[in-house]
């Protein structure tokens, strides 16, 4: 962690980063020759094309949640809506990004993107049936501050994306910067509610009905434990770190996720966490905004019971 108060990114995100930017240069560079050669194929275009075709994606995309989502505001999904709020004063971010609620259809899922000068979140539908006053609310604050994390950490700029174009394809390569990334966005979700971890690592390991039967510690702890090659292969191709790395690296604050090695120190109990996980809250956090909570019959957001 950051001994100012901030999340920290992760350690291999910025050596991974440069390789990825690197390859991808190399492979404009070299479409582009191809293409003045007159040996321009299919894929060679695309690459030539990146710019623009990075560009149309960013734009359908921001697009389709301005006309099919639920903006998430004061008077519409407001505990996401605060959440969120709170998340981008955390992390010291000029401007709220938007943010949207889309139809899960029983996926467990969120995502943070942008287009242009604006930022958005998406948060599927069904993450919600997890973060309501009777479940837990703290494990939809980190899930939330987690994909604002990936914004206050630059992931979704156009500009790392289009330089991770071609490189981020390259096997093994391009899944362990995203891997790092991830990390880098738990250790915002860990930094806005701490609390909310172990929750939420039990909903994508359980799912939103049957995640208090999950075991945190029970399965952090086989990071450890399960080995093998087909185990680092797996982790290795994967764009998220695998599960029990991940619940480990939650749990074990004093160091970074293991990005290709497991874990092999001995568990550590269970730690008791003061609020906030020891990080200062800013000033004015978790102050709603002006009007907030002002609609009719709106119960203000105050966390489990």
């Amino acid at each position: 962690m950051s001994p100012y108060g901030m999340p920290a990114r992760h350690s291999w995100e910025i050596p991974l980063l440069v390789i990825v930017v690197i390859i991808t240069v190399i492979a404009y560079l070299f479409a582009l020759l191809l293409l003045l050669t007159g040996n321009a194929g299919q894929l060679t275009l695309i690459l030539v094309f990146a710019p623009l075709v990075v560009y149309l994606i960013r734009g359908m995309t921001y697009a389709t949640q301005r006309v099919n989502g639920v903006k998430m505001s004061p008077t519409q999904f407001p505990e996401g809506y605060r959440m969120v709020v709170e998340a981008a004063a955390r992390f010291g971010m000029k401007k709220v990004p938007d943010a949207y609620v889309v139809l899960g259809n029983g996926q467990i899922n969120a995502f943070a993107s942008g287009h242009g000068f604006r930022r958005f979140v998406v948060v599927y539908s069904d993450l919600f049936e997890i973060g309501g006053a009777a479940r837990n609310p703290d494990a939809l604050a980190f899930i939330i501050g987690h994909e604002v994390g990936h914004i206050a950490a630059g992931h979704v700029s156009y500009w790392r994306q289009l330089g991770m174009f071609a490189g981020s394809y390259v096997p093994i390569l391009g899944t362990s910067l995203i891997r790092a990334q991830e990390y880098t966005a738990d250790n915002h979700g860990f930094c806005n509610r701490p609390h909310g971890a172990p929750q939420a690592m039990q909903t994508l390991a359980g799912g939103k009905y049957l995640n208090n039967l999950v075991g945190f510690d029970e399965m952090a702890d086989r990071a450890a434990q399960e080995k093998g090659f087909f185990i680092w292969i797996v982790n290795a191709m994967a764009s998220h770190p695998v599960l029990t790395w991940r619940m480990w690296a939650l749990r074990d604050r004093s160091r970074h996720g293991k990005m290709f090695l497991r874990p092999s120190a001995p568990p550590q109990p269970p730690v008791t966490m003061p609020p906030y996980g020891g990080y200062l809250p800013p000033a004015g956090y978790g102050t709603p905004p002006p009007g907030y909570g002002s609609t009719p019959g709106y119960h203000e957001y105050r966390g489990p019971n």
